[in-house]
């Protein structure tokens, strides 16, 4: 079922050690050819069924926007802005309250020759799922350029942590990668210096030095920042984090494998929206093309009257979350003949302070609510 819920909700999955993602689902081709060297995608918080993906190096200065079909959407040029090696985009909050930004990771460095790296922030511009393919400049884009402390790095992931707005950078080449972070607010004026804040190795019952399989490619946290993707070539692996814990924490869990089908050069992974599952899409390799694929979240909350119905579950886990209706008096998400029964109860007991059977909010559950509630059959 291609689509995602009208509403971006961020509700808090109920979330396993062990999360359960189904099998790959091929949602179409990119329509657009000049696409052909994809390195991230991102799933929009802001506009329904739109993604975001740019090239890596050698192509033109913009993002590109399609639709949950592959379908062409317009090409957005980053005003002032150069294309070195971009490796990763995320989204997530900035500067400005309750705007959502796209970031670019001008982060690839193959041969370790340049000292500064840099991220491109802006605003994410506003995009019709089924809108005529446009081709815009966006201005004001802002520059946070850094250093590392220990070396010049090759990276291919950046994440930015929604609770906290601080970007992460995961280094690609190594056995053990090291995780980097540029704390909120970022300057745009000055040169940051990154922070370490954990080596980690993905691969400790293997010896992957310089293994390019294991290699690290992308990587995203959730929108309600409690999971994080990391992607090599040929896995992906899921951390689960609380609301106390840092990135750092995190990430130094057991890394769970989850579903993935290795892709000719996959360097790209998104969350969806609303955490229903992952999106990858691959660079165009051995003249293939390049595909939206996505792994579903099989175990979920199955009541679609629910605000985080999830329609690709085929497993409820307890977590479904509903609006407070007044008259929804068993909160289920409806208004029913249950709920007349349930009111009548009340009166009957002589029950009060039952908020949502106070129809008329006087403290009282009486006949009057019980009409009211009639009437809205």
């Amino acid at each position: 079922m291609k689509y995602f819920l009208t509403s971006i909700l961020f509700v808090s999955l109920a979330l396993t050690t062990e999360p359960v993602f189904g099998e790959q689902q091929d949602w179409g081709v990119i329509e657009e050819n000049d696409i052909d060297e994809a390195s991230g995608i991102v799933a929009s918080q802001k506009n329904e069924n739109v993604f975001w993906t740019h090239n890596d190096s050698g192509g033109d200065n913009c993002v590109y926007a399609f639709n949950n079909s592959g379908i062409h959407l317009g090409r957005y040029y980053l005003d002032n802005i150069s294309l070195r090696d971009w490796e990763d985009m995320s989204t997530g909050p900035g500067p400005i309250q309750d705007s959502i930004y796209l970031y670019i990771g001008e982060i690839g460095d193959n041969g370790a020759q340049y000292n500064n790296k840099y991220i491109y922030r802006f605003i994410e511009p506003n995009v019709l799922e089924n809108q005529n393919p446009v081709t815009e400049t966006i201005a004001n884009v802002e520059t946070i350029a850094f250093i590392y402390p220990d070396q010049r790095r090759d990276a291919e992931t950046l994440m930015v942590d929604p609770l906290t707005k601080d970007i992460y950078i995961v280094s690609k080449r190594e056995e053990f990668v090291t995780i980097y972070r540029l704390p909120y607010p970022q300057s745009t004026t000055e040169t940051m210096t990154a922070e370490i804040i954990a080596t980690i190795d993905l691969y400790p019952t293997e010896d992957n030095d310089g293994e390019q399989a294991s290699w690290i490619t992308a990587g995203e946290i959730s929108a309600n920042g409690l999971e994080i993707l990391l992607k090599s070539y040929v896995n992906i692996f899921h951390f689960s984090r609380t609301e106390e814990q840092t990135i750092g924490d995190a990430l130094s869990n057991i890394p769970f494998p989850v579903s993935y089908v290795l892709e000719s050069q996959g360097e790209a992974v998104a969350w969806h929206p609303q955490g229903f599952g992952y999106f990858t899409v691959s660079e165009e390799n051995y003249g293939i093309d390049a595909r939206l694929y996505f792994y579903p979240r099989t175990v979920g909350c199955m009541n679609e009257n629910a605000n985080n119905f999830n329609p690709w579950a085929n497993e409820d886990d307890g977590s479904c979350e509903f609006s407070t209706l007044i008259g929804d008096v068993n909160f289920d998400g409806t208004i029913d003949l249950l709920d007349v029964s349930l009111i009548v109860n009340y009166i009957l007991e002589f029950e009060n302070n039952i908020d949502n059977a106070d129809m008329d909010n006087d403290g009282l559950v009486n006949i009057v609510d019980l009409v009211m509630l009639l009437a809205l059959f």
